[in-house]
C-alpha cells in the first residue's frame, strides 16, 4: 500500500539519527538497509511515496547523514536517470527540483562534476517549460554552489538564454534571482555582461518582469560595492545584509545589533 510506504519514509530520518548516535552498536545499519530504501523510493510509481522519499533524502543530507560515496554512487545516478531527456515528464520535473534543492548541501566538486552538466541541459529543455522555470528560480543557488569560475564559464550563457525565454515567467524568475547570480561573478562580468542583460529585463515587454527587475535593482547595484567598505554580505539563508560598522555599534550600544536585511536573493516561482 502506498500509504504504508509513505509512512515508512517519514520514519527514516529519525531512525537514521538514532543509528548515527548509536553507531558503535549499529555501525553499518543505515548504509546497508535504510539508504537503499530511500534511493529505491525516489522512483516509486506513487507520487506521494516519491515526495516522501525526496523529503527524507533532503533531511538526511541536511543532517550530514549520507556518506559521500552513497551520494556519488547511489543518489546522483538515480537523479541523472530521472532527469534524462527521454525520462517521464513528471519524474523529470521532480528530479530537477530535488537537484536544485540538494546542490547547496553537497560539496562543490560533487555538484560541478556530477550535477552541473545536467542542470545546464535542463536550462535548455525545449519540451517542458516547468523544468526551465525550476532552473530559473534556483539559478542563484546553483551559482553559489559551484562558485565564480564555473558560473562564468558554464552558467552565465544559460542565464542569458533564460533571460530571453519566450515564457515571461522564466524572465521574471531570472529577474528575482539576479542579485544572487551577480554576487557570484567578477566585477568585469558584472559590468560588461550582466548590466546590459539587466537593462533588457527592466525594459521587458511584460510588466510583471519589469516589476520584478525594478525590485531587484537595488540589490543588483549593491553587488558593485566593495563588501569590505560597504559592509555588505550574503547570509546563509541567501539574503543580502548590512553588517553595522564598529563606530555605529559603539554609538548605539543600547540598540540591538541585528543585521538589516535588504531583500531575498531569490524567490522560488510557483
Amino acid at each position: 500500500e502506498p500509504t504504508v510506504r509513505t509512512e515508512l519514509m517519514e520514519q527514516i530520518p529519525p531512525i537514521a539519527i538514532f543509528l548515527q548516535e548509536s553507531r558503535p552498536k549499529f555501525p553499518t545499519a543505515f548504509f546497508e538497509y535504510l539508504m537503499p530504501i530511500v534511493v529505491r523510493y525516489l522512483t516509486d510509481v506513487n507520487n506521494q511515496v516519491r515526495k516522501a522519499g525526496q523529503e527524507a533524502l533532503l533531511i538526511l543530507l541536511e543532517q550530514d547523514l549520507v556518506a559521500q560515496s552513497d551520494i556519488e554512487n547511489k543518489v546522483c545516478p538515480i537523479l541523472l536517470d530521472l532527469s534524462a531527456p527521454d525520462s517521464d515528464d513528471e519524474y523529470k520535473v521532480e528530479a530537477v527540483n530535488i537537484i536544485c534543492k540538494m546542490a547547496s548541501m553537497l560539496s562543490r566538486t560533487t555538484v560541478e562534476h556530477m550535477l552541473l552538466p545536467r542542470f545546464c541541459e535542463l536550462c535548455s529543455d525545449g519540451k517542458l517549460f516547468q523544468v526551465r522555470k525550476i532552473c530559473a528560480a534556483n539559478f542563484g543557488d546553483i551559482c553559489n554552489a559551484v562558485g565564480q569560475e564555473a558560473t562564468e564559464r558554464l552558467l552565465i550563457p544559460k542565464f542569458f538564454e533564460l533571460c530571453s525565454d519566450s515564457v515571461w515567467g522564466m524572465r521574471k524568475a531570472c529577474a528575482e534571482c539576479f542579485m544572487a547570480v551577480s554576487y557570484t561573478t567578477s566585477p568585469e562580468v558584472r559590468r560588461s555582461k550582466l548590466s546590459p542583460l539587466f537593462i533588457s529585463l527592466i525594459s521587458d515587454t511584460c510588466r510583471w518582469v519589469r516589476q520584478a527587475a525594478f525590485q531587484s535593482l537595488g540589490p543588483f547595484i549593491s553587488t558593485f560595492a566593495n563588501p569590505s567598505s560597504a559592509g555588505l554580505y550574503i547570509r546563509e539563508d541567501g539574503t543580502l545584509s548590512i553588517r553595522p560598522s564598529t563606530q555605529d555599534m559603539n554609538s548605539n550600544s543600547c540598540q540591538p545589533s541585528n543585521n538589516i536585511t535588504l531583500m531575498s536573493s531569490s524567490t522560488n516561482a510557483t
